[in-house]
């Protein structure tokens, strides 16, 4: 994601005075209500996991869990570069290619 696309989110916030209700619980409250609403894409589709036909609204809702996520970044001083970049390190370490490669087990089970 782009410096511009975060400033835009921020922007439409700022422009609707809405930052004063942006607290980290109701963000991390509203990321989880979004995210459901992502999972909602797939309910009731039993063994059918592909994503033909429901592209449009999984965009949809994965935009939401993102402009979210980017509220909530914003609001806890923490830069989104810096803490995937991090993140993508400690899972690194976690589950080392020769390990998990082609493997689904979490990292105590390698």
């Amino acid at each position: 994601m782009t410096e511009e696309t975060i400033k835009e989110i921020l922007k439409f916030r700022d422009d609707r005075d809405w930052k004063q209700f942006h607290n980290p619980k109701d963000l991390a409250i509203s990321i989880s209500l979004e995210a459901a609403e992502l999972l909602e894409v797939f309910q009731w589709s039993g063994a059918d996991i592909s994503n033909e036909g429901k592209r449009e609204k999984i965009r949809e809702e994965l935009a939401d869990v993102v402009n979210y996520c980017v509220l909530m970044a914003d609001a806890c001083g923490l830069d989104l570069d810096e803490i995937v970049r991090e993140k993508i390190k400690v899972n690194a370490k976690k589950y080392p290619v020769e390990k998990a490669k082609g493997k689904s087990e979490k990292y105590d089970k390698l």
